[in-house]
């Protein structure tokens, strides 16, 4: 549909990860950037806006990190997507149809939106209907399946050595 930019793949990485970090315990941005390999300036700059968008919540302090502020169920792929690259739509019609020699003299003669931006709102709507149905929770089900057991006793480790 559109390019989605890096950190919405960061921002699920480390979404996927809160969701193992135990009731009243927080991991901190350094720890999540370290996990996933990334710089810890570039991480924080998406953990802020996921915490913004309600996705996940800052505990300031000494002891602070953060940590998921709603169920897993609770969270789509879209609030994610959308908490890191916005709500606008990926298409904008410009209206070219109106250009060049084609073009109508009676601006009249448009009087419905532009068949081709209809479709391809159409589109945008049906994807993001898709990722709207699909929550956090799925990702930690398909975790479940499809990473094996050692990679999860890493990150488990991990996630204990780290957790606030």
């Amino acid at each position: 549909m559109r390019k989605m930019s890096d950190g919405v793949e960061a921002a699920l990485h480390s979404a996927l990860v809160l969701t193992a970090v135990p009731d009243g315990k927080v991991l901190t941005g350094r720890s999540l950037a370290t996990l996933h390999g990334v710089s810890e300036s570039y991480l924080l700059k998406h953990l802020r806006a996921l915490a913004a968008a309600g996705v996940i919540e800052a505990v300031p302090g000494p002891r602070g990190g953060y940590r998921l502020a709603r169920e897993p169920g609770q969270i789509t792929l879209l609030d994610i997507v959308e908490a890191i690259d916005g709500t606008e739509p990926a298409f904008h019609c410009r209206e070219i149809r109106r250009r060049g020699p084609g073009k109508a003299r009676d601006p009249c003669v448009y009087t419905s939106d532009c068949f081709i931006k209809t479709r391809m709102l159409a589109a945008e709507q049906a994807w993001r209907a898709a990722l709207r149905a699909q929550s956090l929770a799925d990702l930690v089900a398909d975790g479940e399946r499809l990473i094996d057991p050692g990679n999860k006793a890493a990150v488990a480790g991990f996630i204990a050595d780290e957790q606030r």
